[in-house]
This record gives structure tokens, C-alpha cells and sequence, in this order.
């Protein structure tokens, strides 16, 4: 029986969650599948590791299976002490979460209330707009420069509005550049007090050495954020981390979701960092497969811009509406891949690495989109 519409059924929302839009930062490429009716030959715009996670990390997940009727220790204790001993800094500089998603979530949390101000990169990784627009926050932004995020233009930005928030990835997504440690470091320097820097190293693992930051894990003017989506290929477990001062890591026990994690998770991320060979392995793949990516771009009369990530930003020959449009005809040839969302860098699309068999589809099927392009323009 179909209920009466009144106004007591009506969800109660806040005002502020009310008077936002419905979307999602990202369709994924199930629902994508679901709307063409048919699944993608080479997924290859979401940025995971197609060449899959350590197998001792595999191995590990099985094994704990047998305890999956239990719940996954609230402190991620082992994990933490394992991340610990792999930073060189004590467990309480530590926060485990559901991937770096819900991490920001609970920074934002933490650290945000309507009116707040925030900056970010106009066009960086979105799902940290969403968790300010979330809670009430202002955004402001500022343009990549030579399609790399200006951290000291944030920095400035931040100390003219008195934003506490400052957002940046390094490597960057979505354009796989990056800055030295050096230069994130002398950066820092101009933070303004109050002013907290997030640095999202997503892509951390896959990034040249100078890249590195070298500041204090403890250093109360920044929080960086790590996964094990990415380098460590367990994206679908969702395990990320947090590092900072030890006064801000436990202020996130006021809010964590102290039940978010589960075992299996746990256990193949603990594996999966104490197998670094894999991880060597996995730099070399990703590495090769930028190449070829390249290769196969150049093949089609199109540039591939350089990459510190596991994906490669390639010009469409065109602005945001041809990368559109090469995105659905790659789409219509089994092809999933991304772009990114604001002028310049919409000029791209981004293709995620992976296997040889990937690579493969990708390079028989980019020459006959293109072609569907010159035809309709």
C-alpha cells in the first residue's frame, strides 16, 4: 500500500543538506557498464592497479576469512604499529580509515562549520569539495599553472581569505604532475598560522624519490594522507591513513566511524606493506605501461604529458569538448577512461595504466574513435 504524501514523510533534512545539489564526484564504471548494457573490455579510468595487490596481501585476506563474523580491531593496532615502525614515528602520529575519502571526511568534519573557508585547486581531486560543501563550507580556488597545482598561489590564497583548509595532492590528480619535496617544503614556510595543509600522496608510492617531502611526520602545519589503493593495489578494501601532530590524529576518535574497518582489509594491508618487492614490482609495471600509453598516444598523432602517477593525461587535439567526446567514443569501443573537469587541462583525457592485454585494447581502439570523431565534425 502506497502511503499518503504529507509533510510528515517528507525526509528531514538539514536546510544546508537540503539546498544541495544531488551528485556524486564520479559515475562509476558499473553504472557506466549498466547504461550501455555491456561491461568494458579494458577499465582504465579509475585510476586502480590492474596489475593487482602483493599475493602475500592476498593470501593474507584469505586467511582471515575464517574471522570475517568478527569485527576489525577499532584501533587497526597492528596495522598502525606496522605503519609506525615503516615511518619511523610513534602510532599515535597514526590514523587508519576507510581510504583517503573517508579521512577527508572526518578532517572536514573535525575542522569545518558553515561559513569556514577552504582553498583548493580549481579542478584538483573534487571529493574534498563535496565534504566542504558537505559542512557548510566556502570554497575558493585557484587555476593549476603549467598544468601543475601552484601550492605557493594556494598558500597566498589562504592567508588573503583566512581559510584553515588547504588542499593539496602531490603527485597531483588529475594531471600526474608533481613538485619536488623540496619545493613543498619552502612552501610550507608561508602557511599562514591556523592554516592546516593537506597533503593527499595518493599517488606517493608510484613518484620519482624527489618528489618526497621532508618535513616532520609530526609537523602540527600539515597532515598527509596515504593509500593502499594505488602502489599497493587495494582499492576495493579501502584502507588509507592518515599522518600528523599527535593532538590533531587523536581528535579524529571524536568522529571515526570506530567500526569502518574490517578485518580482511586490515590484514591485506599489513601484508601488503611488509612486501616491498612487490612494490618494486609494481613501479616497473606502471612504469612500463606509462611508455606504452605514450607510445600509443604518439601513434595516433596525439601528446602524452609526463606522469608521476599510475595514469597518463594524453591532449585530445582539441578543448573540453572533444576530450568529452573521445572519452564516449572510447566508451562505445569497450574503453573506460576519464577527463578532467575544468579548462585547460579538459583539453586531456586520462588513461589509467595497466596489464599488457589493456594496453592492447587501448591501442585498437583509439585509432577507430578517433576516426568516429573526424567523421561527425
Amino acid at each position: 500500500m502506497t502511503r499518503t504524501k504529507d509533510s510528515s514523510s517528507e525526509a528531514r533534512l538539514t536546510p544546508l543538506a537540503a539546498a544541495l545539489p544531488s551528485s556524486v564526484p564520479f559515475i562509476g564504471p558499473e553504472e557506466l557498464e549498466r547504461r550501455r548494457g555491456a561491461g568494458f573490455s579494458a577499465r582504465l579510468g579509475a585510476n586502480e592497479n590492474g596489475f593487482g595487490p602483493s599475493p602475500r596481501a592476498i593470501e593474507a585476506m584469505r586467511r582471515s576469512l575464517d574471522g570475517i563474523w568478527q569485527y576489525g580491531d577499532p584501533a587497526s593496532f597492528d596495522l598502525r604499529m606496522a605503519l609506525a615502525r615503516h615511518w619511523d614515528c610513534g602510532a599515535e602520529n597514526i590514523v587508519v580509515g576507510n581510504g583517503i575519502d573517508g579521512l577527508l571526511c572526518d578532517l572536514v568534519r573535525l575542522t569545518v562549520t558553515e561559513g569556514d573557508c577552504i582553498v583548493t585547486s580549481a579542478g584538483a581531486y573534487p571529493t574534498f569539495n563535496y565534504h566542504v560543501a558537505g559542512f557548510g563550507g566556502t570554497i575558493h580556488t585557484v587555476p593549476y599553472r603549467d598544468d601543475a597545482e601552484d601550492l605557493p598561489a594556494l598558500i597566498a590564497r589562504a592567508a588573503e581569505v583566512g581559510a584553515k583548509l588547504v588542499y593539496f595532492a602531490n603527485p597531483d590528480n588529475p594531471m600526474g604532475s608533481y613538485m619536488t619535496g623540496d619545493q613543498v617544503a619552502r612552501a610550507v614556510e608561508a602557511l599562514p598560522a591556523g592554516t592546516l595543509l593537506i597533503l593527499d600522496e595518493a599517488y606517493a608510492e608510484l613518484a620519482p624519490q624527489e618528489a618526497t617531502v621532508p618535513l616532520a611526520v609530526d609537523d602540527p602545519r600539515v597532515i598527509r594522507m596515504r593509500t593502499f589503493s594505488k602502489g599497493y593495489g587495494l582499492a576495493g578494501a579501502r584502507v588509507g591513513y592518515a599522518l600528523g601532530a599527535a593532538e590533531l590524529i587523536r581528535a579524529f576518535d571524536k568522529v571515526r566511524n570506530h567500526f569502518g574497518m574490517n578485518r580482511t582489509a586490515q590484514a591485506g594491508a599489513l601484508a601488503a606493506l611488509e612486501d616491498a618487492a612487490w612494490l618494486d614490482h609494481i613501479r616497473a609495471e606502471v612504469a612500463s605501461s606509462r611508455d606504452r600509453i605514450a607510445a600509443i598516444a604518439a601513434a595516433n598523432g596525439l601528446t602524452a604529458l609526463p606522469s608521476a602517477t599510475n595514469f597518463v593525461c594524453v591532449e585530445s587535439g582539441g578543448g573540453g569538448d572533444r576530450s568529452r567526446a573521445l572519452v564516449a567514443a572510447l566508451g562505445e569501443e569497450g574503453i573506460f577512461v576519464r577527463m578532467p573537469f575544468v579548462a585547460p587541462q579538459d583539453r586531456c583525457i586520462r588513461i589509467s595504466c595497466g596489464p599488457e592485454a589493456d594496453m592492447a585494447q587501448l591501442e585498437m581502439a583509439l585509432p577507430r574513435a578517433l576516426a568516429r570523431l573526424d567523421q561527425t565534425a
